[in-house]
């Protein structure tokens, strides 16, 4: 009778392992983001087969290295810091539908006149895959497609063709003969990241890894994939809205303090070099409840329109629907207009929603937000050249 394999308890979140199944990872504190997965002892020959590189002092690594591929996405390039670095490895999470994939198909499109691309895509046929690029008006014979979900054959498929760019969609469906587990496991997307990574660094190839997030908005897998790649982008935004941010929550060459703006049509995502007068242009005057609300996204300062409806309630409990701002802030702020200003809405259901689909974190909205549910709640219309901005305290004071 062959021995009954081992296997061990790996959390979902950080990848730490267990013997047995317990509730609560000690450590990253998650709550039932255990799975069982089978251990596998490391084979001697695992990892990419290369000659060992000796050591170059600092002073004598070419200029050259430090060299960027521009794709002609300005968004896109603004993100990265001025361009893909060669040899880098990055990871480019979003909501499912959200355009990850269109973002990489285009920018393969604008790379394919350099040099040749590949595209390997886990999810869709190369029919398919072919499609979506003629519904993006993309034909370019630079491109090469490979539908493939075994890591070994996407290695040697890049070391074959040696491409200038290459595209992983997406590293959920990827998997290796080393690992036991399915594809999607903790130990598969560590090791096929770590393997892509290798390769990236060996070959000199950049390589970009669509990820899949959680529903809390985070890259499905243990946080080490975060740590293991050079970058990690987030596309965002409403399913249902055409507006597209693209942020870095990290990036080994440049800042993340950039943001690029894209709008979702039917050829694909579309730059928008100035988005606050694509956000302003149908917004209509002289109506309660809408506001101007400036911030800024990475460097760059936006104006967003705030919208507030206030209506008698006709349920026991009233409703408080918010989109695009955090809904306990929203009720703090109701709180202050009731205690400090006289204005309860406590009668009221109360609905604030961010035009275009974008997001508010900041503190500083809340003047903005507090006014415009003060006009709707007196159906007095608010200055409409006048924008609104500044934090509000408990007692009502407005600080700086």
């Amino acid at each position: 009778m062959p021995p009954r394999p081992k296997s061990a308890f790996l959390c979902q979140q950080c990848g730490f392992q267990s013997p047995k199944w317990i509730g609560r990872c000690p450590s990253c504190d998650g709550w039932n983001t255990f799975v069982e997965e089978r251990v596998v002892a490391p084979s001697k020959g695992r990892g990419l087969a290369r000659a060992p590189r000796a050591p170059i002092a600092l002073g004598d690594v070419p200029a050259d290295a430090e060299e960027r591929m521009v794709t002609g996405i300005g968004e896109f390039d603004r993100v990265l810091g001025g361009g893909i670095v060669q040899g880098s490895c990055v990871l480019l999470g979003g909501d499912p539908g959200i355009g990850k994939s269109s973002l990489l198909m285009q920018a393969s499109a604008a790379l394919a006149a350099k040099g040749a691309v590949l595209y390997v895509s886990g999810e869709e046929s190369a029919a398919q895959i072919k499609m979506r690029a003629r519904r993006f008006g993309i034909a370019s014979d630079g491109i090469l497609v490979l539908a493939e979900t075994d890591l070994g054959s996407v290695i040697e498929a890049i070391r074959r063709v040696r491409p200038i760019f290459a595209v992983v969609d997406s590293i959920q469906t990827m998997n290796s003969d080393e690992i036991a587990s399915g594809a999607g496991g903790v130990s598969q997307l560590r090791e096929c990241t770590a393997r892509l990574l290798e390769l990236a660094k060996g070959e000199d190839v950049p390589i970009f890894l669509v990820g899949h997030v959680t529903k809390e908005g985070a890259v499905a897998g243990p946080r080490v994939l975060e740590h293991i790649v050079d970058a990690v982008l987030y596309l965002e935004g409403e399913r249902f809205h055409a507006f597209r941010i693209l942020r870095a929550t990290k990036n080994r060459f440049g800042s993340t303090d950039e943001v690029g703006v894209f709008e979702m049509a039917e050829t694909g995502l579309r730059e928008v070099a100035n988005p606050s007068e694509v956000f302003l242009e149908e917004r209509s005057r002289g109506v309660a409840g809408s506001v101007i609300v400036p911030t800024v996204e990475g460097t760059r300062p936006l104006l967003v329109e705030v919208q507030a409806l206030v209506t008698p309630t006709s349920f026991g409990l009233p409703r408080r629907t918010v989109n695009g701002a955090d809904p306990q802030r929203v009720l703090l702020l109701l709180a202050v207009l009731a205690k400090r200003a006289g204005l309860s809405a406590g009668n009221h259901d109360v609905y604030v929603n961010l035009v275009g689909g974008l997001r508010i974190r900041e503190p500083a909205a809340d003047l903005g937000l507090a006014v415009a549910v003060a006009s709707a709640l007196r159906d007095r219309p608010a200055d409409p050249r006048t924008v609104f901005v500044g934090e509000l305290g408990l007692g009502g004071e407005l600080r700086r």
